[in-house]
């Protein structure tokens, strides 16, 4: 795939980058590289955001991770659940499974993310291995904690791409068509001079008017 249609994006970037919200992003940014040099139960909290936000909004699994807070550590399954329901998650039972079953790896979290020196082997363990984490999460809790080099394909950003004529709206995102996309981003980046995780944000609010993480 090729950057033919994206000059008026580009464009509209450039804008972004020019007002309050280059601020914004700028602050994400600095909060997410803090986040990865936190402790392992820290980052762990993050994966179980990550778990929480798929096929869920970011926005309301920001306000579940904030009200349950350390209770992902150690809350059993039966009350995790009750609690997702309660704060009106649209998978209780399943995502208070899958956050318990990634326990395993609450208190070594963070050495296992440092014993990769390989970012996209690091992504396809967390794909591996823990429940839940799909290609998107696997990237969104990675950028989440630091690593700016990934892309988070969800259909906001889908939707900016088709709109432009960057890319006809993918039935499924397989690994390779999620590679695919991930490098016309990356491309755009570059040419809006950007990270990947820089540039996510600034699609991210061009869809909805927000700069979240």
């Amino acid at each position: 795939m090729a950057l033919k249609a994206a000059g008026g994006l580009l464009e509209s970037i450039r804008r972004l980058k020019r007002t309050e919200v280059k601020g914004l992003v700028d602050m994400r940014m600095k909060e997410f590289k803090e986040a990865g040099k936190k402790s392992s139960a820290e980052i762990f909290k993050e994966l179980c955001f990550c778990v929480l936000c798929a096929n869920f909004t970011a926005e309301r699994s920001m306000k579940i991770q904030a009200t349950i807070g350390d209770g992902f550590l150690d809350l059993p399954e039966s009350q995790m659940a009750e609690r997702l329901k309660a704060l009106g998650h649209r998978f209780p039972n399943t995502r208070a499974r899958y956050i318990i079953e990634a326990r395993q790896y609450k208190d070594s979290l963070k050495s296992i993310i440092a014993s990769f020196s390989d970012v996209e082997a690091l992504r396809e363990w967390l794909i591996g291995n823990v429940k839940g984490i799909g290609r998107k999460e696997a990237s969104h809790f990675l950028r989440n904690i630091g690593y700016t080099d990934f892309a988070i394909l969800d259909f906001h950003i889908i939707n900016v791409l088709v709109r432009h004529g960057l890319i006809e709206k993918p039935k499924t995102l397989t690994a390779k068509k999620y590679h695919e996309i991930e490098n016309l981003l990356g491309e755009l980046a570059r040419k809006a001079r950007l990270s990947l995780g820089e540039l996510d944000l600034y699609l991210w609010y061009m869809e909805t008017g927000k700069v979240l993480k």
